[in-house]
């Protein structure tokens, strides 16, 4: 499943997974997607690795800003991926 967890200002709109077992290890993707005139740019990190396993359009600053987040919101993305995604009344 891949669940709502925010969208920027720009449209860039963040997406998880949920938790999945790889390796015998417990992951989660997270996707950034922006629309463009000719499609989407695009990024996808993998956790717990903090590996970007898709990069398209971003520039090296947003990818910097992103990393950021990632590492800031890694607990939240396990936490609601456990779960089935944020429960928002």
């Amino acid at each position: 499943m891949i669940y709502p967890y925010i969208t920027l200002a720009d449209g860039t709109e963040i997406v998880y997974t949920n938790v999945f077992e790889e390796d015998g290890q417990q992951k989660v993707e997270v996707h950034f997607e922006r629309p463009t005139e000719n499609g989407f740019d695009t990024a996808r990190c993998q956790l717990p690795s903090y590996k970007w396993i898709i990069r398209d359009g971003f520039t090296d600053e947003e990818m910097k800003i992103f990393d950021q987040f990632m590492h800031s919101n890694a607990h939240l993305f396990y936490k609601y991926g456990a779960n089935g995604g944020m429960k928002i009344a």
